[in-house]
Order: C-alpha cells, then sequence, then structure tokens
C-alpha cells in the first residue's frame, strides 16, 4: 500500500509553493525524499516510509513544483520536438531550481541538515543538492537516475516510444490505465500488489491533480533535465557520502547511467539490485530501506570514530 500523508504547506521565498509531509520525530535525523519526473509524494510506498521512521529518521516527502498540490510554474516548456532535440527554452527552470526549492524547504522546516534521497528525476535533483548546497546535504542516494550525460542513462527505444505516443487522459480511468500500461513495461508486473498499486497511485494522482491531466507541468520538468545538462565535471567535486542504486534491469533509465554517476563521485558506494526495473514497490521497498540505513549507520559509525 502506498503511505499516508498529512499534508502541509510552505510558501518559499522564490514564491514556490510546496505541498509536504512529515513522518516520525522531527527531533530525529531528517531525510528527504524527493520523487522523480511527474511524480507525486503519495508515489512512495508505506514499506519504504515507515521503516526508515523505525530505524530513527524524520522523513520529508513533498510535491516537486509543477507536481501533485504544488504551484505550477509559468514559465516556457519544450515542445515534443524540442524534447527530442534536448533542447530547452531559454527562460525555462532548470534541475538548479528545484534542488534551491528542496533546500528552502529544508530551511522553512529549521532543518540545517539531511540525508537525501531521490529516484530518477529526484536523483538528480538531489546530485544538485550535494553540488550547489552541500551544506545542506548530510549524505546523498541516488536511485535509479544518471549524469545528464546524454550517452548514458538513456531510455530503451520501446519506452522512449510508449512515452512519446502516450496521449493526455481525459477521464481518471483513462490515467489509471496509461500509468498502469507504463508501468507494466517499465516496472515489475509479477511483483506482489504491484498493479494493485499502480491502481492506486494513478487514481490518488488524478484526484490530487485537480481532477486533469497537465502536461505542461510535466514538459516543464523535462525541461528541467534538458536545461541543466551534463553534471559530470560537478559529480566530481560532490565530497559527501554517496550511495548510487541502480538495477539492472531498467528500461527507463539505463543502468549505464547509474555506474556513470558513480565513476564520477570519488569513494561513493555502487550498488546493483537485480531484477530491479525502474519502480519502487513493496519488494524492493525492503531492499532499499536495507542499503539506506547501512549507509546512514556507517556515516554515524564513522562521526563516532572520529
Amino acid at each position: 500500500m502506498l503511505a499516508e500523508h498529512q499534508e502541509q504547506w510552505a510558501t518559499l521565498p522564490n514564491q514556490t509553493s510546496l505541498c509536504f509531509s512529515q513522518h516520525g520525530d522531527p527531533k530525529h535525523p531528517s531525510l528527504l525524499l524527493i520523487a522523480g519526473l511527474g511524480l507525486q509524494m503519495v508515489y512512495w510506498p508505506e514499506r519504504l516510509i515507515t521503516p526508515l521512521v523505525n530505524a530513527g529518521l524524520h522523513v520529508i516527502c513533498f510535491d516537486n513544483r509543477d507536481a501533485g498540490r504544488s504551484s505550477r510554474s509559468t514559465l516556457p516548456f519544450p515542445s515534443k520536438g524540442q524534447q527530442l532535440l534536448g533542447k530547452a527554452p531559454e527562460n525555462s527552470y532548470a534541475l538548479e531550481h528545484m534542488a534551491e526549492d528542496s533546500v528552502l524547504l529544508l530551511k522553512h522546516l529549521g532543518i540545517q541538515q539531511a540525508h537525501v534521497v531521490g529516484m530518477s528525476m529526484g536523483g538528480m535533483i538531489a546530485q544538485s543538492m550535494a553540488i550547489h548546497y552541500p551544506e545542506y546535504v548530510e549524505s546523498l542516494v541516488s536511485i535509479f537516475s544518471t549524469t545528464g550525460e546524454r550517452r548514458v542513462g538513456q531510455p530503451s527505444l520501446k519506452t522512449l516510444w510508449r512515452i512519446l505516443r502516450t496521449k493526455a487522459p481525459q477521464t481518471e480511468q483513462q490515467a489509471v490505465d496509461n500509468y498502469t500500461r507504463m508501468m507494466t513495461h517499465i516496472g515489475d508486473p509479477t511483483s506482489p500488489n504491484a498493479t494493485a498499486m499502480w491502481q492506486q497511485y494513478a487514481s490518488l494522482a488524478w484526484q490530487r491533480n485537480g481532477e486533469k491531466a497537465d502536461p505542461k507541468a510535466m514538459y516543464r520538468q523535462i525541461g528541467a533535465i534538458i536545461k541543466s545538462g551534463n553534471r559530470t565535471r560537478d559529480l566530481r567535486n560532490i565530497t559527501k557520502p554517496s550511495l548510487i542504486i541502480h538495477g539492472d534491469k531498467d528500461p527507463m533509465v539505463h543502468p549505464s547511467g547509474g555506474l556513470a554517476t558513480a565513476n564520477a563521485i570519488s569513494q561513493s558506494q555502487y550498488r546493483v539490485i537485480k531484477g530491479m526495473r525502474h519502480q519502487i514497490d513493496n519488494h524492493q521497498s525492503s531492499r532499499l530501506v536495507d542499503l539506506i540505513n547501512q549507509h546512514i549507520d556507517q556515516i554515524v559509525k564513522k562521526v563516532t570514530c572520529n
């Protein structure tokens, strides 16, 4: 099942309004979860959040700008043709602006540092936080993400074709059907309860989005990815403890993206999960929780020893 959230809002100094939720004791070490392209904070499974809270973490989830109940930008977005060519409008926002949103949310909550965990595009945002705002990042976990280098981490041709031919839904049922078909392709429908979770998420996301599709919002997020370009050189400057996780069967972000990220960040840990595709379900949540907790425990032990 998906986690339940008590929604709150923060109006940031940059005029972006973010919808967020908190889980666990705010006095405990904080962990910020950053969702991927077009996804909302309600994507995260209960079996991921609850064990992290039980491990003594204060978990924060939020809707990125242009997703869910957070504010919509009025800046330009790339057409499908521009997306294929890897071009973003001159005045579009970038991943760096989304990283700033994340930092401003932490500041709003009075949090000086957090373990930052991002999946897919959220991993790119988390990387950007570690690059541009290292003082707010205690550690980095990048899950099935990539560096922005166009020669790695690209979707398969079948996946790209499915994305391009999918039409914006007009009804909730169409939204559920579209999402389920896409996840059946990039995810693992044999995973227990996966299809039910996809349907639950898509229905909830449609309702939280005002019962309508908003493809322009997702195009702006795609534009942010394009605008930021290749982060490889900047990733080499990251000194924060970093864990890079990727599945070996990912058709959405090719595993070469995770490997390139790990190669770019000095002394990062790289973990390949056999059989994992581009989804975080109940089964994969248990694996990810174990890896994240081990990552954080190593940091705590290192600090204690010093």
